[in-house]
């Protein structure tokens, strides 16, 4: 068969193959085309460069690919057209990638964003919303504080939803405590998840956001003194005046910590330390009280005067871990021997969440364990939990914080934005803000 027989042949199989192999690359826009069939497509990339005139007439189906290699400037051409093809198909790609958000040193964002001998991973201090819940998925100096405490929220919610399926918390009023006290084990540390993820959209955001963190906080003290006044209150105390006052008592305590851990917030520029004292008492405070009767039946235990129960063995493990919480919030340790080795992974606070929950975790227990072990000694001497002392008190504590909360958020919703009357700055800029 002869040279232009062969051509002939694979230009009628290229023919045959072109409704289903090239449609992909019609539309590719660059210089004019060729008029019919494939040269349509591939005509507005390039003009193809013939050797002669009269040799379009000869050989027409050179009007397909084969002819680059073939033609004068044919592999040049074939190579222009492959890297139009590829920017074609590239172009979608990076249409959907998703860019995730660049990351700060210290001395690259405002005061109130660094935090104590943290030196790099910090995002934009004007995050938008989608930058910070992409944040999340990148390694930054909070990934590990978000994450710490959303995914423990899921653990929890799954007792929760286990504990539903075997007790009546509609109808049988003993279980009210237990349900307060699961409701805010569930919603703190989802609270502070959402606190860490969005609290770099702005300073009057971050604030905000930890407003609501401390109230969340504060809220689960008042569950973990319902729970206690009812099931864990020592035999001897059942009925006296402590017992009585219980839960109103700590519904002011947590009013107090509330007020007092926001006010902290404003005091954080000036006056660091007096800042981190008064957070730091506003919550032992709440804890001191609601755990005064779990002392006294421990010490009663070690007197030999009763018997280490599960509940009680859960209790000091709990104990452990919340003494272990208040001194890496309070100490700042590792990050403290070697700033900046410690920015994504191993920090204090990282290291406070995870104590925090698991101390939760044993809390939990071992107020399951009594709530059922004592359950008939108690319906038999105690006072029967009402709707007022357990979910009566919880509503009316929750819109007293969230009353508290507003009343410091105001200043900061209506403090008057510069930004928006002045062009974009960078976070060198406004370093010192």
């Amino acid at each position: 068969m002869s040279m232009q027989g062969s051509v002939l042949a694979v230009g009628k199989c290229l023919a045959c193959l072109e409704f289903m192999l090239f449609p992909v690359w019609r539309g590719i826009r660059a210089g004019s085309g060729v008029a019919g069939g494939w040269s349509q497509g591939w005509g507005r990339c390039l003009r193809w460069e013939l050797d002669s005139p009269d040799q379009k007439a000869r050989l027409p189906v050179f009007d397909y690919p084969v002819w680059l290699v073939l033609s004068r400037g044919g592999r040049a051409k074939l190579r222009e057209v492959c890297q139009r093809g590829r920017g074609a198909i590239r172009l979608p790609t990076e249409m959907l990638s998703i860019k995730l958000p660049q990351l700060f040193d210290i001395h690259q964002v405002p005061k109130v964003f660094r935090e104590d001998n943290i030196i790099s991973g910090y995002r934009h201090p004007r995050s938008s919303a989608l930058d910070c819940v992409l944040s999340s998925f990148q390694m930054n100096n909070e990934t590990i504080n978000i994450w710490t405490h959303f995914l423990p929220t899921w653990y929890f919610l799954w007792r929760f939803c286990v504990l539903c399926s075997t007790m009546n918390f509609l109808t049988d009023s003993y279980t009210w405590p237990l349900l307060v006290y699961m409701l805010l084990i569930c919603i703190y540390p989802f609270t502070s998840s959402c606190a860490h993820t969005f609290s770099t959209m702005s300073s009057e955001s971050r604030h905000i956001c930890y407003f609501f963190d401390y109230g969340a906080l504060s809220l689960y003290s008042l569950g973990c003194a319902i729970s206690y006044g009812y099931y864990v209150m020592p035999d001897c105390w059942v009925n006296s005046w402590l017992h009585q006052h219980f839960v109103p008592i700590a519904i002011g305590n947590t009013l107090f910590c509330t007020s007092l851990s926001c006010y902290s917030r404003f005091l954080e520029l000036q006056f660091p330390q007096r800042s981190k004292a008064l957070r730091t008492g506003a919550f032992v405070v709440p804890f001191i009280f609601d755990t005064v009767p779990l002392f006294y039946r421990i010490l009663l235990c070690c007197s030999g005067n009763c018997g280490l129960t599960d509940a009680l063995s859960s209790y000091c493990y709990h104990l452990l871990f919340a003494f272990l919480t208040c001194f890496l919030f309070t100490a700042h340790f590792p990050e403290r021997l070697a700033p900046g080795r410690f920015d994504f992974f191993g920090h204090s606070h990282q290291l406070f969440h995870i104590s925090a929950v698991v101390g939760s975790h044993f809390q939990m227990e071992g107020v399951i364990a009594d709530m059922m072990s004592r359950r008939s000694w108690l319906v038999a001497h105690g006072v029967t939990p009402s709707f007022l002392g357990t979910i009566g008190a919880l509503a009316v504590s929750l819109i007293l914080n969230l009353g508290i909360i507003g009343v410091f958020s105001a200043p900061l919703l209506w403090k008057p934005c510069h930004s928006s009357n002045q062009p974009h700055t960078s976070p060198c800029e406004c370093k010192e803000q």
